[in-house]
């Protein structure tokens, strides 16, 4: 089985590290390839950046010539799943709602942990469109930028601190709400003492799955294939 992987930002050593954790949940016989896309923010906080990194992983997937039996899209929160499910004849699966669906297999009510707060608004609605809002109760920030995730012990420290709040407020499960902190679930799940889900690892599991199952996207109704024109998909 072969799993494209797409980071939502141009920065190739956050590919790297999301391909790793990957390729750590993936199970025997699949293999994963990550995607940078060759234009776009380098990294996503925010509407602008999330539209134009939409944009831009449809056109690296629009010009991958693959072959690849799934793709998982590695940006927490980040616009772009809905088009790819038109754009591909694999099964798309997004970290954000991936994630989600396993926290509220574990638990009554889950909690996101993320970046920067001005990250908050986008999640939420996100989850909401995917249908998964009502069993959160809330998306909190660590005020760390998704570049700053580098600092192991300094991400661990603010994701703890964050952690409470949404502890606080009633949550079950913990959510990592950025694809830079996979592999942070083991770090911090035992201090918590909560099941924390990882949307990179819950990601790559979901579309083993699918693909295992032989499912693919209806292409009855909102995912039809998209309707035959012209596109001008930028200027050199």
């Amino acid at each position: 089985m072969r799993i494209v992987v797409t980071n939502c930002n141009t920065t190739q050593e956050m590919t790297e590290e999301i391909v790793r954790g990957a390729r750590a949940a993936a199970g025997p016989g699949t293999t994963v390839t990550g995607l940078t896309p060759s234009w776009g923010p380098e990294s996503a906080e925010g509407w602008l950046d999330s539209y134009l990194s939409a944009a831009a992983v449809l056109d690296a997937l629009r010009t991958y010539e693959g072959p690849y039996d799934a793709v998982v899209m590695a940006g927490f929160g980040e616009h772009g799943r809905e088009g790819v499910r038109e754009l591909v004849d694999v099964p798309v699966v997004d970290i954000t709602e991936a994630a989600a669906h396993l926290a509220c297999l574990l638990g009554r009510r889950y909690g996101v942990v993320t970046t920067l707060e001005r990250s908050c608004g986008q999640i939420e609605d996100s989850l909401e469109l995917a249908g998964v809002g009502r069993n959160c109760v809330g998306v909190v920030g660590t005020g760390l930028g998704v570049l700053e995730l580098g600092d192991a012990e300094r991400t661990e420290a603010a994701f703890l601190a964050a952690a409470e709040r949404v502890r606080e407020a009633g949550a079950e499960v913990l959510v990592l709400g950025c694809a830079g902190m996979t592999g942070l679930q083991r770090a911090v799940g035992e201090k918590l003492g909560v099941p924390v889900v990882d949307g990179v690892g819950a990601g790559v599991r979901l579309a083993e799955s699918l693909v295992g199952l032989g499912l693919r996207t209806s292409r009855v109704g909102a995912y039809g294939r998209p309707l035959r024109k012209r596109r001008e998909w930028g200027r050199s």
